[in-house]
């Protein structure tokens, strides 16, 4: 396997994820998401932890217009991928329109044979900063 075969992987996983993520495609989320998942995600107010479940939960309430994701660095190790990704979105979620840009970790795990994402941290990147 090429040495950036795990880095390509990554990126069509991502690419998978949102769009089963614009579709609500629950069935594809869980066969994408680790059971064990957690989102941590740091904003103003303070951090906030959420499980699989929860977040299944609020993506039903979400009205996403648009999601775009850039993987700009991966790091692969024989079951585990790390991958940095440059997001922006447009959602309608509790009444709300929420457009950021965010700076995401995932981390996906080996599962017999296919990719599943056990973690996601997730910081709003500030205006004017640049992401390699």
């Amino acid at each position: 396997m090429a040495a950036d075969a795990p880095c390509m992987d990554v990126r069509d996983l991502e690419r998978e994820w949102r769009d089963a993520l614009i579709a609500k495609d629950v069935g594809v989320l869980r066969r994408l998401i680790h059971p064990q998942f957690k989102l941590v995600g740091i904003r103003s107010p303070g951090s906030v932890a959420v499980d699989l479940e929860q977040w299944i939960e609020a993506l039903q309430r979400m009205d996403i217009a648009s999601l775009e994701v850039r993987v700009t660095e991966c790091v692969a190790l024989d079951n585990v991928i790390v991958a940095t990704v440059d997001a922006q979105w447009k959602v309608r979620y509790l009444g709300q329109l929420i457009d950021e840009r965010v700076l995401l970790t995932d981390v996906w795990v080996r599962e017999g044979d296919s990719w599943q994402v056990l973690r996601r941290h997730s910081s709003p990147v500030p205006q004017g900063v640049k992401i390699a």
